[in-house]
C-alpha cells in the first residue's frame, strides 16, 4: 500500500496510489467507512492507522469501485512536511561510508562505530520530490548528498524489544540528507550542517510496511546528473533496523510520525578525491528498491 500526500485542484489531500497509477483520495475511502472526520495530514492519518484500520482499507479497495485521479494529474507533496519532532539520524551506518569519511569531524580511532551514532536535523518543512534545494551561499560552499532509507514510526513505544521492532513501524520512504560539510567541520558537530532550510528531502510517498519484507534488504542508489555515485543494499547496515529501534527506544519514547534516517552508503561527495560537492543546476536522483525515486534540483 502506497500512501501519498498530494495536491489536486489547488487542494492538499491524502490518498492511496492504487493499481494502474490511480490515486484514490482518503476522502472517498472514509466516506465508504461512513466516517466524516478525515485526518488533516499524514501525522493524523498515522495516528488512526492500526491493523483494524488497515484491514478496513484493504477491504474497501477490494470490494468497492471508488473515484480516482490519474497520477499524472496531481502534484506530489512530501509525505510529512512538518514532522512532529526533529528527524532522528544515524551516522556512519554503512561500513564503506564510515571508511570513506574516516577522520572527518571525529577523534575516534576506529572508522566503523562500535555503537550507533545518533544526531538530529531540523526540517520544518521537509521538501519533496521535484523540489529545489537552496544553496545558501552566505552560509555554505560544500553541499553534499546522502541517500537514506527512512523509517516512519507508527505507534508509541519505549524499551522496545528487537523482535517487536517491526510492529512499531508504519512504513518507509526515501530521504536525501543534504549536508553542508564546511559547517559540519567548522562547528565540530553535525546539527547546523544538516539543518539548513530545504536540506532535507523526503518522498515521494510512504510505502506501508506490509509491502516490504522484513528484514529489510533493498537496493539503495543515488545518481548526480546521471552519474551513479552510491550503490548498495540496506542489508549492509552496520546496525540493522530492529537493533536501532530497540536501542533508540531505551529510556526514550518513540511516537507516531517519528522519522528515522538509517544512514547512507559509500559514494558521498566528501568521499571522493578530490571531493565532488553539488553544483548549481545539479540533479540528484535517489532510488530505493520497492519504495520509489526521489528527485531534487540544486538551485542555479
Amino acid at each position: 500500500m502506497i500512501i501519498i500526500n498530494y495536491r489536486y485542484q489547488n487542494q492538499d489531500q491524502l490518498g492511496i496510489l492504487h493499481s494502474n497509477n490511480q490515486v484514490i483520495s482518503f476522502n472517498n475511502i472514509f466516506k465508504a467507512f461512513n466516517l466524516e472526520e478525515i485526518p488533516k495530514d499524514m501525522n493524523e492519518l498515522i495516528d488512526h492507522f492500526d491493523d483494524t484500520f488497515f484491514n478496513k482499507i484493504t477491504h474497501v479497495l477490494s470490494e468497492s469501485i471508488l473515484p480516482y485521479t490519474p497520477l499524472d494529474n496531481i502534484i506530489i507533496n512530501t509525505p510529512i512536511p512538518f514532522p512532529r519532532r526533529n528527524i532522528i539520524c544515524l551516522g556512519k551506518n554503512y561500513a564503506e561510508h564510515a571508511e570513506e569519511v574516516k577522520g572527518f569531524n571525529s577523534t575516534s580511532v576506529n572508522a566503523v562505530p562500535s555503537d550507533p551514532i545518533y544526531f538530529t536535523k531540523s526540517a520544518y518543512p521537509c521538501i519533496g520530490t521535484e523540489d529545489t534545494i537552496l544553496r545558501h551561499e552566505n552560509a555554505t560552499q560544500k553541499i553534499d548528498y546522502e541517500v537514506e532509507l527512512a523509517i516512519i514510526i507508527g505507534k508509541k513505544g519505549i524499551n522496545i524489544d528487537p523482535e517487536d521492532a517491526e510492529s512499531y513501524i508504519f512504513g518507509y520512504t526515501i530521504a536525501n540528507d543534504i549536508s553542508s560539510r564546511d559547517l559540519q567541520k567548522r562547528h565540530n558537530n553535525w546539527f547546523k550542517g544538516k539543518s539548513l532550510d530545504t536540506h532535507c528531502a523526503i518522498g515521494p510517498w510512504i510505502v506501508h510496511k506490509s509491502d516490504i519484507s522484513f528484514p529489510v534488504e533493498l537496493d539503495i542508489q543515488c545518481w548526480v546528473n546521471d552519474e551513479l555515485r552510491q550503490n548498495s543494499n540496506t542489508k549492509r547496515l552496520v546496525f540493522d533496523i530492529p537493533y536501532m529501534i530497540s536501542d533508540l527506544s531505551k529510556g526514550m519514547t518513540l511516537i507516531p510520525g517519528d522519522i528515522i534516517l538509517t544512514g547512507t552508503p559509500a559514494g558521498v561527495g566528501l568521499g571522493y578525491r578530490p571531493p565532488k560537492y553539488l553544483k548549481p543546476g545539479d540533479i540528484i536522483k535517489c532510488q530505493i528498491e520497492k519504495v520509489g525515486t526521489l528527485i531534487n534540483y540544486i538551485e542555479r
